[in-house]
């Protein structure tokens, strides 16, 4: 180990997370969710080019990340490591960072559809079992490639995932919730899950809103099939 080396590098950043604005940053992003710069200038109590400016070191130092979507920015932790040691730090502190609290209704929050895939935290339950049970796995930060036992689980509810594969739009990716600050499935599989639902009646649609109603047939299937308790 290259002491010396260690040593600046440890010390860049502790410097960085000592700012108090910058700690206020990354203690609310501890709980998983991503958040816009806006929010952050907000929960920092600094205006938003000041916020930007924290943020830019937090990015340098490789303690958060960002993902544009649609008209906005959001920014996460880097990672688990980073997550680990801002938890430690918050237990020798004797804190607790207060919890996302969001502010969508209910139903739109619980299911709706977004452009062509589902979306809220059904979704999000969804997402979470099909890359627990190996049928995704995570290419990188945001895109996703289905698995060889998950294309036959797939199969055998009748999505073809070579057939998706050969369309003209992205085949999988994580697709940030705006309600819940997490990411859902989006692209060509997440419209066939989404198809797939609505031909099955697992779910039904409003007439006049983008809201999903998850049907007493689909409660059961996605339990028996995904494990998923809705």
């Amino acid at each position: 180990m290259d002491v010396d080396r260690t040593d600046v590098n440890v010390s860049a950043i502790a410097a960085a997370i000592a700012e108090p604005a910058r700690t206020r940053m990354l203690l609310s992003l501890l709980d998983g969710r991503a958040r816009t710069g806006t929010e952050l200038a907000a929960t920092a109590d600094v205006s938003p080019s000041t916020a930007s400016v924290h943020l830019a070191r937090l990015r340098q130092q490789r303690l958060v990340t960002s993902i544009a979507q649609g008209k906005h920015r959001y920014y996460r932790l880097f990672g688990a490591n980073v997550a680990a040691a801002l938890e430690a730090l918050a237990v020798v502190a004797g804190s607790v960072p207060k919890p996302f609290v969001p502010t969508a209704p209910a139903r739109l929050r619980y299911a709706r559809s977004c452009y062509d895939h589902i979306a809220g935290s059904l979704a999000i339950s969804l997402h979470d079992r099909l890359l627990g049970m190996n049928w995704l796995r995570c290419v990188d930060d945001e895109h996703y490639d289905v698995t060889r036992s998950g294309a036959a689980e797939l199969q055998r509810l009748g999505i073809d995932v070579e057939n998706l594969r050969a369309q003209r739009r992205r085949f999988a990716f994580g697709c940030l919730d705006w309600s819940e600050r997490r990411p859902h499935i989006g692209g060509a599989v997440g419209a066939a899950l989404l198809q797939l639902a609505l031909a099955r009646r697992w779910v039904t649609s409003d007439l006049d809103s983008r809201a999903l109603a998850l049907t007493s047939k689909g409660r059961r299937e996605l339990y028996a099939r995904f494990g998923v308790e809705a």
